[in-house]
């Protein structure tokens, strides 16, 4: 069990999804199909819909929110997010989400270190402040 800070309250669980490098919302992922679009990014192709998106940081700023937003509405973002780095930009694109459409995607921070330690592909739970490996 790693211990986390929570940045946006909620459960979630789902197949990890570990990116290498920051990742922007805004031109770097499709909210409507939750891929990863960036064709420089090391996971290029990936899709976050439905998985626990761990990510050292966000890249860009102002359209982080908006492309967050947007792929939950449509059914394609992660049922949470798992980040090394706190970002405001990120928890605005939840908050609205939860908001406007009334689905929560929880947000939490851990370490750099905690997160090399997790594995694309398994499942794990977000709950309070804490993320789970599952069996």
């Amino acid at each position: 069990m790693i211990t986390a800070t929570v940045l946006h309250q909620g459960e979630a669980e789902g197949p990890l999804l570990v990116l290498q490098e920051p990742l922007s919302f805004w031109g770097g992922f499709d909210p409507q199909t939750g891929k990863i679009i960036d064709q420089h990014h090391p996971q290029a192709g990936a899709n976050a819909t439905g998985t626990l998106l761990a990510l050292p940081e966000t890249r860009g700023s102002a359209g982080t929110p908006a492309g967050v937003a947007e792929a939950i509405r449509n059914g394609c973002g992660p049922a949470g997010i798992i980040t090394a780095k706190k970002d405001v930009n990120l928890v605005a694109g939840v908050m609205t989400a939860l908001q406007l459409y009334d689905i929560c995607v929880p947000i939490v921070e851990i370490t750099r270190g905690d997160l090399a330690t997790l594995t694309t592909g398994r499942l794990a739970r977000i709950s309070g402040a804490h993320v789970t490996i599952l069996p």
